[in-house]
């Protein structure tokens, strides 16, 4: 499998060197990054199906106004999900106090989960992606206002 961190350092060469695209194979593994669009992983072996999406309900539209606190940002590209699973309560929302290390929410990568936990206590201010939409590196995910 390839290293997330080393997903992480050819984004940061990308954006450095101004490369629009870059496709790396290792072994049966491959990542394309498109700095134009969303990164793309050509999976070559089945994988446990993704959670499918929940319908949202008012409190889970992603915020459009400007937040004033602590921009939590995505640390990988992939689809950002509210909730464990379809049929589970979201982990965080808006007005609700988070302590740091709270999971916040979960991206799916490279058909791995990884859950995004809070980097500091806070109220949530705005949850700024909606459930199931794709992310970028580095798009602001959450607002959170200081205690």
């Amino acid at each position: 499998m390839m290293d997330l961190d080393r997903i992480r350092e050819l984004i940061e060469l990308m954006e450095e060197t101004g490369v629009a695209e870059l496709e790396i194979r290792e072994g049966e593994q491959s990542v394309r990054i498109n700095r134009g669009a969303v990164a793309a992983v050509a999976p070559l072996a089945p994988a446990s199906p993704a959670p499918a999406a929940v319908a949202q309900a008012p409190s889970e539209a992603p915020t459009t106004v400007a937040p004033s606190g602590h921009v939590l940002r995505a640390p990988m590209v992939g689809t950002f999900y509210r909730s464990p699973s379809p049929n589970s309560p979201v982990f965080t929302d808006t007005g609700q106090r988070v302590r740091e290390g709270d999971v916040l929410c979960i991206i799916e990568s490279m058909k791995m989960m990884n859950e995004i936990k809070a980097d500091r206590a806070g109220v949530i201010e705005a949850v700024l992606v909606g459930n199931s939409e794709s992310v970028e590196f580095d798009q602001p995910l959450f607002a959170i206002l200081d205690d």
